[in-house]
């Protein structure tokens, strides 16, 4: 079992997000948030939407290489984006960026992707996972007390799935929920338990 195989590992979480370290509570992992690291989250000449996300997490990992100091040592780090109409919908600075993201999600379908970066002194492993959201059509009055009471600016595509937009404005979603909050936990697991056979 991994959590088994973990227990002569340590494992490193290169991330601030809340929801990311819930759910690797969730899953039973023991691990250590690394402290934020800045980096350019800026890449270039990339058309398809989950090369974006792998990328930014591969940048990720390589600002915490002085972390991986044995053998021993798994960095894991994230990068989740949201896409509809082929736009990419990053975190508001404000409320009328927020505003307007949900204006655009309202009534469509769009795209979450995270991208996942494990590495290791030797090995560094990269995978995404992609799930599709429905959401309902938002009355400006939702919209408005969503973003006022939930200030959503470090959330791509201004929403967190699991707050009240989720349980009200999404019908349907097809793949990973986990993913839409930031980590495939799933395909995160299998990697890792993959990784140290």
């Amino acid at each position: 079992m991994l959590l088994k195989k973990l227990k002569k590992y340590n494992l490193f979480l290169g991330s601030q997000s809340p929801r990311r370290k819930l759910l690797m509570k969730g899953a039973g992992f023991n691990f250590s948030v690394l402290p934020h690291i800045a980096i350019n989250e800026n890449v270039s000449e990339i058309e398809v939407d989950y090369e974006i996300a792998i990328q930014v997490a591969k940048k990720k990992a390589k600002s915490y290489d002085k972390y991986l100091q044995n053998k021993h040592s798994i960095l894991i780090t994230a990068d989740t984006i949201v896409s509809i109409n082929n736009i990419i919908l990053g975190k508001p600075s404000n409320y009328n960026e927020a505003s307007n993201m949900l204006q655009q999600l309202s009534g469509n379908i769009h795209y979450v992707y995270t991208g996942v970066c494990i590495k290791t002194l030797e090995k560094e492993i990269t995978f995404y996972d992609k799930t599709e959201v429905h959401f309902r059509i938002l009355t400006s009055e939702e919209i408005n007390y969503y973003i006022t009471n939930y200030t959503p600016y470090d959330k791509a595509g201004s929403y967190g799935v699991q707050e009240w937009i989720g349980y009200v404005g999404i019908k349907k979603i097809i793949g990973s929920y986990f993913n839409v909050m930031g980590l495939p936990m799933e395909k995160l697991y299998v990697e890792l338990d993959n990784l140290i056979q």
